[in-house]
């Protein structure tokens, strides 16, 4: 089996895919998790870049939620899972998504409740977190989840990736039909930009709560 390279989502870290990971390490697979909070995506991608270039071989790269703007910029990757991601391009920010979205339906999507404080950090609403992000999810593990989150700079919405990588790649998309985080408008869009499409009836968060059919695709992409 190939290496594995698993990027968290913002507000995420690493300890947020120990089930997931846990699975695939006892099935002999070599994961490796790099924490990727609160930094740009310029270097995400650079500390990720040197992970992919130091592998025995071409590594599959699953990449979640705003993981999805790193991966887009890796080169020499063997597999990329988009997991409920945002599939973009240079220039296509987590903003540019929320705007075309408003103009095509022409109204405003519902976003994650956050606040800014004066250092130009975002913070979770805790109270609608529950909800949004871990609504399939038992309550301790939501509980753990909850507890793990931790605040991002306001610019990660002004942030694009480097590249293309969905491009010249091939790559499965998980679509999550109950996801209240990502702007479920624009799905199509990610999907389409993807060779293979995996629809979940899922949260937006399936490691936590499908971990067992999860660790499956991937092993099945290796």
């Amino acid at each position: 089996m190939r290496p594995l390279i698993v990027l968290h989502g913002s507000w995420h870290q690493p300890a947020h895919f120990d089930d997931v990971v846990g699975r695939l390490r006892r099935d002999g697979v070599e994961v490796t998790v790099p924490d990727l909070g609160g930094l740009p995506i310029a270097e995400t991608t650079r500390i990720v870049q040197d992970l992919v270039d130091e592998a025995s071989e071409p590594p599959v790269v699953l990449a979640h939620s705003y993981g999805g703007l790193t991966a887009s910029g890796l080169q020499g990757i063997s597999h990329l899972i988009y997991l409920a991601a945002i599939v973009s391009g240079p220039g296509e920010t987590a903003q540019y998504w929320i705007e075309r979205a408003t103009e095509e339906t022409g109204r405003e999507p519902e976003q994650l409740a956050l606040t800014v404080d004066e250092a130009g950090l975002t913070q979770l609403d805790l109270s609608a977190v529950r909800e949004s992000l871990y609504a399939d999810c038992t309550d301790p593990v939501a509980e753990r989840a909850m507890a793990l989150l931790r605040p991002e700079p306001v610019t990660i919405f002004d942030e694009s990736p480097e590249g293309t990588a969905w491009k010249d790649t091939p790559t499965t998309y998980i679509a999550c039909t109950e996801d209240r985080a990502i702007v479920p408008d624009v799905f199509a869009h990610y999907a389409a930009r993807c060779e293979t499409t995996v629809t979940w009836r899922s949260d937006h968060s399936p490691y936590l709560s499908r971990p067992v059919e999860l660790a499956a695709l991937v092993r099945e992409r290796l």
